[in-house]
């Protein structure tokens, strides 16, 4: 579109990741396939699974550094510790549901597991944010269903074009 790169920002949820325990492989994963697809991704980061961090990182990423798109990894999963989607929705203004229907589908068709993903996609200001699950695999199947769609969202959300049409 236009010769612009949207902006986005990779969050990784993990308590041993940030600890220094496991190497993170979702995070750079989704860094490769967004500069694939013309993204440039200006922050990565790796936090642990607090509710608090998680929620003041959201709003500092779309509210200060104002980038186009959050994607986050980890923390979507059914483990008392996981609270990627509780963060999430506590900082959305807009819930945009589809985004997570269709990377729940679309992993549906691999395992019959992706039903227990609880990842949320919201909007905050004219920042889209995308729960992802944390392994790399799913977040490669996650993003393959949902990418071709998202710069036409983009593109509507932050008002670079009004047209729906298509």
């Amino acid at each position: 579109m236009d010769g612009y790169r949207w902006k986005a920002a990779v969050v990784t949820l993990s308590d041993k990741g940030y600890a220094g325990e496991r190497e993170d492989k979702s995070g750079p994963r989704i860094c490769e396939m967004l500069e694939e697809a013309g993204y440039e991704v200006t922050r990565t980061l790796i936090l642990p699974d607090e509710y608090k961090e998680i929620k003041e990182c959201l709003c500092t990423l779309c509210d200060r550094d104002r980038v186009d798109i959050v994607f986050t990894t980890g923390g979507t999963g059914l483990s008392p510790r996981d609270c990627t989607p509780e963060a999430t929705l506590a900082v959305a203004e807009k819930n945009v549901p589809g985004i997570a229907e269709a990377m729940r589908l679309a992993s549906l068709k691999v395992t019959p597991r992706a039903m227990l993903s609880r990842g949320v996609s919201v909007i905050r200001g004219q920042t889209l944010i995308i729960n992802l699950p944390g392994s790399p695999k799913a977040v490669k199947e996650n993003l393959e269903a949902v990418l071709p769609s998202l710069e036409h969202g983009l593109a509507i959300l932050t008002g670079r074009t009004g047209e729906c049409a298509g």
